[in-house]
């Protein structure tokens, strides 16, 4: 519990306890005249009364009786203040019998009625503490489940953009051995390549975004890699509206796709194919397209984890306003397409929302 919180509690628990006993010392003073021993019952019962719903609350925390179903929750509520109740009663019926006796000839049920008195404050201190506690333990353990959702498709994104095929790189490193006696030149620049994109793929769990001309960097060295494999089979065009390179991506999501586009086009086509991407803005949204050479196969389109995963990036950064499909275009001359569309909405929209989460603000 915080410190303004306890600071409450405790206020509450003191002015709480000794308003409602001095009410009943006023009345008890208005009809009997003052008598000091009165006033030293009422002090105890002040403490007493802190006391034993101290004890209730401590052990309400120490076995989390809130987070106990409604039916299990009621009869250790009832039992606590019939309890409390009786403490209360053992202390107060014995001095009354000595300090007002003519008024116990008058009750015939007294004991049930001491009970009962002291059982309707002791429920009503039960109930509002409980209820509260119940409300908000409920609130916490809901932006718990949030928090741990978050966490959990923020650590899925990270994997996925922090990790490169591993066949990919064992498949470069081959090639570029192939080049180290033919293009020493152009084995040397492989090598840089490759190391850029390793390194910006060991860098991309850092950040939850990067500008498009850096992810656009990204997908150029791994292209460049995949044409030294596939060489004339692979034709690679990208086309940028120049307004679009400063806008902010999930880092490894376009190589991501990309990388999907030739492991499950090119490289099944016959004659090799293509790989295009194309960005433009259309009503104030950045809109990516990677088409290729392919037919759309049934695990591309239920979305293994790495498309799936892309859509949960795009709604976890930028809200539901973003979206991501992939489907088959209609068939051109030149043979069955496959394009993946990204669509990512302003900056402002949703760039932290997972921070807004975080601090209960979604």
């Amino acid at each position: 519990m915080s410190t303004s919180k306890q600071k409450i509690y405790w206020f509450c628990q003191f002015f709480g306890w000794f308003l409602l006993t001095m009410v009943e010392y006023l009345a008890y003073l208005l009809q009997d005249g003052f008598d000091i021993n009165v006033l030293y019952l009422a002090i105890a019962n002040i403490f007493l009364g802190i006391t034993l719903t101290h004890l209730y609350r401590l052990m309400i925390r120490r076995w989390n009786w809130v987070r106990l179903p409604f039916f299990r929750l009621a009869p250790r509520v009832l039992l606590s203040v019939l309890v409390m109740a009786s403490i209360m009663t053992m202390l107060n019926l014995p001095i009354d019998r000595l300090l007002v006796p003519q008024r116990m000839v008058e009750e015939p049920w007294l004991l049930i009625g001491y009970i009962m008195s002291f059982g309707k404050t002791m429920l009503a201190w039960v109930l509002s503490y409980t209820a509260y506690h119940y409300v908000e333990e409920n609130r916490n353990a809901e932006i718990e489940r949030i928090l741990l959702k978050t966490s959990i498709r923020e650590t899925e994104a990270k994997v996925l953009r922090s990790q490169l095929n591993p066949h990919f790189v064992f498949n470069a490193l081959n090639s570029i051995r192939a080049l180290v006696y033919e293009n020493p030149t152009k084995a040397q620049l492989s090598i840089t390549q490759l190391s850029s994109l390793l390194r910006n793929s060991l860098l991309a769990d850092r950040r939850k975004t990067v500008e498009l001309r850096e992810e656009i960097k990204t997908v150029e060295d791994y292209l460049a890699l995949e044409k030294v494999r596939y060489e004339e089979r692979l034709a690679c065009q990208i086309n940028l509206d120049s307004r679009t390179l400063f806008w902010q991506v999930p880092p490894m999501m376009l190589q991501t796709l990309v990388e999907n586009a030739i492991k499950h086009g090119v490289s099944t086509a016959i004659g090799g194919g293509f790989v295009e991407v194309q960005s433009t803005i259309v009503a104030d949204k950045l809109h990516i397209s990677i088409r290729n050479t392919g037919v759309l196969g049934d695990k591309e389109a239920s979305g293994g984890f790495g498309l799936a995963n892309t859509a949960q990036r795009l709604e976890l950064l930028y809200g539901p306003e973003a979206t991501f499909r992939i489907f088959q275009e209609e068939d051109h001359y030149d043979g069955p397409v496959v394009c993946a569309e990204i669509t990512i909405p302003t900056q402002s929209e949703g760039i932290f929302r997972r921070e807004k989460v975080k601090n209960g603000e979604l």
